[in-house]
């Protein structure tokens, strides 16, 4: 019973995602985080321009949050809305960035290089795009961008930003994925050498103390 609670909380809140992506996705979605508390429900959502989120006199989130309440059950649904940090280091708004662009029109390796330059400019150690589906023809198939250093396996693995979103063209779906490691983020063989002096050492080579006794 446990494993289908967990199972049916894990549904519900990729279709909360999917609802919020729809309804803000013009300002730019970041991450949605959920937290519960004995009163009501907080829903932190970090878009790149929250003024579009907000509405006039915040009319958008009250209908947000009464929509979160009667279709997802949701108690006392209570929206938060924060500027994301770093927008082109925020793997969701970067996918969303290019599922937006591949339906504009834009080539599908054209704009997957140009999200992968901008995440890169903004300073971050490595990235990687993934794109699957109809990208040319009838055919389905996969590509892959990498640049810098990106982390596949192991623990480290979970310090990458990941992102999601999905374009729909004619030819079919394309989905997409973005992994960004920032610049912020320490790895286990990250090193770092420093100079240490100790008294009555020299660093060159040689003891001080025999050296000055040399040159008495």
């Amino acid at each position: 019973m446990k494993e289908l609670k967990f199972l049916k909380e894990n549904i519900r809140r990729q279709l909360i995602r999917e609802y919020l992506i729809h309804e803000i996705g013009d300002a730019g979605f970041g991450g949605v985080e959920i937290q519960r508390t004995p009163q009501n429900t907080i829903v932190i959502l970090k878009v790149e321009r929250p003024g579009l989120v907000i509405g006039r006199r915040g009319s958008k989130i009250k209908s947000m949050e009464e929509t979160l309440e009667k279709k997802f059950s949701l108690t006392s649904p209570l929206i938060k809305v924060e500027a994301a940090r770093d927008p082109n280091l925020n793997a969701q708004i970067m996918a969303e960035k290019l599922a937006r662009s591949i339906e504009k029109g834009w080539h599908f390796r054209r704009a997957g290089h140009s999200v992968l330059r901008r995440i890169m400019d903004s300073g971050a150690r490595g990235g990687q795009i993934r794109m699957g589906g109809k990208l040319t023809g009838e055919r389905s198939r996969t590509v892959k961008y990498t640049t810098g250093k990106v982390i596949s396996s192991g623990f480290p693995s979970e310090l990458i930003d990941r992102g999601y979103a999905v374009a729909m063209t004619k030819p079919g779906i394309i989905g997409i994925s973005v992994k960004i490691l920032r610049n912020d983020v320490k790895l286990p063989d990250d090193v770092t050498i420093r100079a240490i002096k100790i008294e009555g050492v020299n660093l060159n080579g040689g003891n001080e103390s025999l050296d000055n006794q040399k040159n008495e």
